[in-house]
């Protein structure tokens, strides 16, 4: 709330502009989803608020960013193995650790 302002005022001045606060209880894990990853708030507060027929949905807390896994191509897990001298399953972990990077999987397994 507003620091200085009585919560018993605040709660009357709110009805008066038609406004409504609702937090939700007992939430344990909030995602947001993107293209890139997602973000992850853990016991984050929700709380929904209802002002002249617009609601509004608003999580506190801190995220922590979970990157996207990244999608590999079939034909670069065999050119990785076949120029490597791998198996495709060495070839697809190689490339999952250099972000889908060909040169550098290659490079990695043949160090």
């Amino acid at each position: 709330m507003i620091p200085g302002v009585n919560p018993k005022q605040m709660k009357q001045m709110m009805k008066k502009l038609g406004m409504k606060m609702e937090e939700v209880e007992d939430v344990e894990r909030v995602v947001v989803y993107t293209k890139n990853g997602n973000y992850v708030f853990e016991d984050a507060e929700f709380i929904i608020t209802t002002m002249q027929g617009t609601t509004t949905y608003q999580v506190q807390g801190t995220p922590v960013f979970e990157p996207a896994d990244v999608e590999i191509p079939e034909d670069d897990v065999k050119m990785v193995a076949e120029q490597a001298s791998v198996s495709e399953d060495e070839a697809l972990l190689a490339l999952k650790e250099t972000n889908g990077d060909i040169a550098e999987a290659i490079l990695k397994l043949s160090e």
